[in-house]
């Protein structure tokens, strides 16, 4: 593997890690904030067109949406980061050939 590779692998890690811990932060604000922390605050308001409390829908069925949501969200942001790491190490593979063919 030579250095062009391996800087964009290390790229391709950071901001895979980067995704990864901004949808945790949000993963934990849903889950840990919105159905436990905030739920006696949140239970003020209800659920529009039910009389269910805005905390106990966000705590029971609410997280689950968010966590759905949070995973399409990394899927897609994935899908994205593959094509542009693939990009990339394509076009390190198209300036080493042509390093190789072109000595001079």
């Amino acid at each position: 593997m030579n250095q062009e590779t391996t800087l964009s692998a290390d790229k391709y890690w950071k901001a895979n890690l980067r995704i990864t811990f901004t949808l945790l932060f949000f993963w934990a604000l849903i889950g840990l904030g919105g159905g436990i922390l905030a739920a006696d605050w949140l239970n003020q308001f209800t659920l529009p067109g039910t009389h269910y409390p805005l905390g106990f829908w966000i705590a029971h069925q609410g997280s689950i949406v968010g966590f759905v949501i949070i995973i399409f969200i990394y899927a897609l942001l994935l899908n994205r980061l593959d094509k542009r790491h693939k990009a990339d190490l394509d076009a390190a593979a198209n300036r080493s050939d042509t390093l190789k063919e072109d000595p001079s």
